[in-house]
């Protein structure tokens, strides 16, 4: 039974029913019949990262002491230690001591949290570990004494009571998949599980219908978020077979959706264009992703309902935010980018926004979601959407328009935002284009002023470049010349501004901070329209 309770009682509610499920009485309720084996052991059919479980190796004491809460650790890392999911990791390096670090790490989490807290006994992150845990079982449990197999088989059962009664109150959006991803693995795994089976695909087809949009695209509009679900509803569907069970047509649909959305994502060298908290993913793992999935649908060029537009012309790729904000409350992983795109010649990435530091401390957050850190137009040194320090965006562009056309191999994109309307009276709109020859790409920013208050304010447009690029000013600063690590480059000059070359950082290569450059064109917004002309242009290899 779920009950709400809006304003000061809603509060009063919440503080009881956490007392509640901190009490012994509590967990007494959660025990019952312990599983003596499981019906089905899962595996999880993803490859970890051997540098990142070398690098837990590195810090194990410090994760065990985070575990036994001997050590402040800040919200997101709770969440990613409590979750479990850097077990595919040490599976990854192999051998006897990420095998017993894993199951000590394990035995810990059982010892210390044996009674419900925040963030640990979260639906989501109790979902997530739960496939963790299952899905490892045969790399760190297998093998194991008597002992610790019981003491995991009583936890899983515990787990999975407190999950099948608390799923609905997981956090909207991707964590609810993680949710209904651990219930499925604990109805398939453990014995008589029929009941929790059937109440996760019960709730996975409104989740479905809720967070997935009529283009594949997900609702929170970030591809590593997309990656994610696709990934879980994947293991789901594996899951379902495995046991027996029929896999509703609506999971066959969506995953047959969403694989399409997940290629418009990927840039020349296979990984994901860095939007709305997205950084490196290895190729090879989307490539696993795409492969499991086993849609057929080809590749889409435009993606309307979640606001994405790809362009593709010879060897070059430019990926372009064409949409409004995902709605309050799923917007979590919002940047304020709007208009932003990002560019590929081949297997190099040219033109990026700045992507995402590992680092959650709300000053690198703050400044990996600003409109600054991604390749579009900022004004006043104010963001498009303006950015909540909890979490999410506030203020907000209320319409977001695009309109695409291709002719002969040549594309067109018309999109605007009104981001900038409420604090300076000004509307952004920015034109694409990209020759059929992939060797020719321009744009035109226009600032469309309404009020006295809008004349005068300074704007700054940014394209950062990706640390492999050598940037030099030539022609007397008329222009800028781009080097590509291959050979080759391009010519980027402008009309309507002042040109020029500024540092940069560039937050890839799993959240390393790089030195890089950005070419800014920068001005004043005139009265009516400000226009500024930029192009692209191919120079041959010498």
């Amino acid at each position: 039974m779920t009950i709400t309770m809006a304003g000061g009682a809603g509060s009063a509610w919440q503080a009881l029913r956490r007392s509640f499920l901190a009490s012994p009485l509590y967990g007494l309720t959660l025990m019952g019949q312990r599983a003596g084996s499981l019906a089905t052991t899962p595996r999880d059919p993803w490859p970890g990262e051997q540098r990142r479980g070398e690098a837990i190796l590195k810090e194990i004491d410090s994760l065990a002491a985070a575990l036994k809460r001997r050590a402040e650790v800040d919200p997101a890392r709770r969440e990613w230690l409590h979750s479990f999911a850097w077990l595919r990791d040490l599976r990854a390096v192999g051998g006897d001591q990420a095998r017993r670090q894993a199951r000590e790490l394990v035995a810990v989490w059982i010892l210390e949290h044996e009674r419900w807290s925040e963030i640990p006994w979260r639906p989501d992150v109790v979902g997530a570990r739960l496939a963790a845990w299952l899905g490892g079982f045969d790399f760190f449990a297998a093998s194991a004494d008597d002992f610790f197999r019981n003491e995991l088989l009583t936890s899983l059962c515990r787990q999975a009571r407190h999950l099948s009664r608390t799923v609905r109150s997981a956090p909207p959006g991707s964590p609810e998949v993680a949710a209904l991803h651990g219930l499925l693995a604990v109805g398939v795994a453990l014995p008589d599980g029929e009941r929790r089976v059937a109440q996760a695909v019960r709730l996975l087809k409104r989740v479905i219908w809720d967070q997935i949009l009529d283009d594949g695209g997900h609702v929170e509009r970030s591809p590593r978020v997309h990656l994610d679900v696709l990934r879980r509803m994947i293991e789901m569907r594996t899951l379902l077979r495995a046991g027996g069970h029929e896999v509703p047509p609506v999971l066959d649909d969506a995953i047959e959706r969403m694989a399409p959305m997940l290629r418009l994502f990927r840039h020349g060298d296979g990984g994901l264009a860095f939007f709305n908290d997205t950084g490196d993913e290895p190729g090879g793992a989307i490539d696993l992703v795409l492969t499991q999935s086993d849609s057929r649908t080809r590749r889409g060029v435009s993606a309307p309902d979640t606001g994405f537009e790809r362009l593709q012309a010879g060897r070059t790729i430019v990926i372009a935010d064409v949409g409004a904000p995902p709605p309050p409350g799923l917007d979590g992983h919002a940047h304020a980018g709007t208009l932003a795109f990002e560019m590929s010649v081949g297997k190099e990435r040219l033109i990026v926004n700045c992507g995402v530091h590992r680092s959650p401390t709300p000053a690198w957050r703050a400044v990996q979601r600003s409109t600054a850190a991604h390749s579009t137009v900022s004004i006043g040194d104010t963001n498009s959407s303006e950015i909540l320090a909890e979490g999410g965006i506030g203020r907000r562009p209320n319409a977001v328009t695009r309109s695409r056309r291709d002719e002969d191999g040549s594309i067109w994109i018309d999109s605007s935002h009104d981001g900038y309307r409420q604090p300076f009276g000004i509307v952004h709109r920015r034109q694409l284009y990209l020759g059929a020859a992939g060797e020719d790409f321009r744009g035109a920013d226009t600032l469309s002023a309404s009020g006295s208050g809008a004349v005068g304010r300074r704007f700054a447009i940014r394209f950062h470049l990706h640390p492999r690029v050598k940037a030099s000013l030539v022609q007397d600063g008329a222009a800028v010349l781009l080097g590509l690590p291959a050979g080759g480059g391009w010519r980027f000059r402008a009309v309507g501004g002042r040109l020029g070359l500024a540092e940069s950082v560039w937050l890839g290569d799993n959240g390393d901070v790089k030195r890089t450059e950005q070419i800014v064109i920068e001005g004043a917004v005139g009265a009516g329209e400000t226009v500024v002309k930029w192009a692209l242009q191919a120079v041959p290899k010498r």
